[in-house]
């Protein structure tokens, strides 16, 4: 008999290439869901504090065969302390994409900015607001630049907040610019922005593993133990001709801090007093909330501590991004360390 050749699926995903460490550990929102609302901001941002179970009644689908009992899923609980809306910043349509016309900055900021970028000490504040308002008829879209508070989240061991931007949606731009005057320069709350039993969609940096090797980073077997040039590596890296490395093999290297969007996370309840909670001895590695929470159903991305920025969702089921929030009939507030 001839030599049988054996067939096996391919080890691993393309489908994220290249595994590079992601630029910096705040993920970026590359896109903004239509939304025909009242004018607001499309998202917000929360701290991972941790993860635990809850007994809910299923009312997500109506065709699931546990549909109205109690069902036990697991949650993944947010540190959501206020961002602040610190700028505005306008954008024109041209032919190669948006372009930034101008920005607004509040005329009080906080003192923590000064840890990111020099704080200005002279600025016309009702000029930078002139210019915008002169040339609203040119405008396509508006930001809201926000920024964290982390010593409000009692498990982020830093005090330099972080900065980002947020599309705001709804109504008319003259609409739109009305609601970022009158937040500009305020602290915005969770329940300000999302409501229970809608859903977002989640952006965020995956925990970091490091270099590893093509065994933990694409899955491929392990070579026989007789095997001369090593065990945890591919058996060839590719024929003679062409000659090169095909970008399909699986090879060493990063794994881990990637970039990635987790859709259509529901939220369950979105609280104001963190010790209703926070499981007895505190989240492992976090350790207690103290203000505003979002409970979500499901896991993110990232360990705790990792900054999770929500987004109102692009593809929610059934283009219905608001439902009736699932009845939480038990929370487990055991303790998650290890004994």
């Amino acid at each position: 008999m001839g030599h049988r050749r054996t067939h096996a699926p391919k080890r691993g995903s393309l489908a994220y290439l290249p595994r590079g460490r992601a630029a910096r550990p705040i993920g970026r929102i590359r896109n903004w869901p239509e939304y025909d609302g009242k004018p607001t901001i499309l998202g917000f941002a929360a701290y991972k504090a941790g993860m635990t179970h809850a007994i809910i009644v299923d009312t997500t689908n109506e065709k699931s065969p546990l549909y109205g009992q109690e069902v036990a899923k697991a949650v993944t609980i947010l540190d959501a302390p206020p961002l602040v809306a610190c700028g505005i910043r306008a954008y024109v349509e041209t032919p190669y994409g948006l372009r930034t016309f101008s920005e607004v900055w509040a005329p009080e900021l906080y003192e923590d900015l000064s840890r990111v970028f020099p704080l200005p000490k002279k600025y016309d504040f009702d000029a930078a607001l002139q210019k915008i308002e002169d040339n609203l008829g040119n405008i396509s879209e508006l930001r809201m630049i926000v920024h964290t508070l982390p010593r409000l989240a009692a498990g982020v061991p830093k005090k330099k907040p972080d900065i980002m931007e947020y599309k705001i949606g709804g109504g008319t731009i003259e609409e739109q610019w009305e609601y970022a005057k009158s937040i500009l320069g305020s602290e915005i709350r969770t329940k300000d922005v999302l409501k229970e039993g809608q859903y977002v969609d989640v952006i965020a940096i995956t925990k970091g593993k490091g270099f590893e090797g093509p065994v933990k980073r694409w899955g491929v077997k392990i070579l026989p133990r007789k095997k001369r040039k090593g065990r945890r590596k591919v058996g060839s890296i590719g024929p003679w001709h062409p000659a090169r490395v095909s970008y399909t093999v699986p090879r060493a290297g990063q794994l881990g801090y990637h970039q990635r969007t987790e859709y259509n996370k529901l939220i369950l309840k979105i609280g104001e007093c963190g010790e209703e909670v926070v499981p007895s001895g505190g989240f492992p590695h976090y350790g207690v909330i103290k203000g505003d929470y979002i409970i979500l159903l499901g896991s993110v991305p990232g360990p705790a501590k990792r900054l999770i920025r929500l987004r109102y969702a692009i593809r929610p089921p059934d283009n219905n991004p608001f439902i009736t929030p699932p009845k939480i009939v038990y929370l487990s507030l055991s303790s998650k360390i290890a004994k």
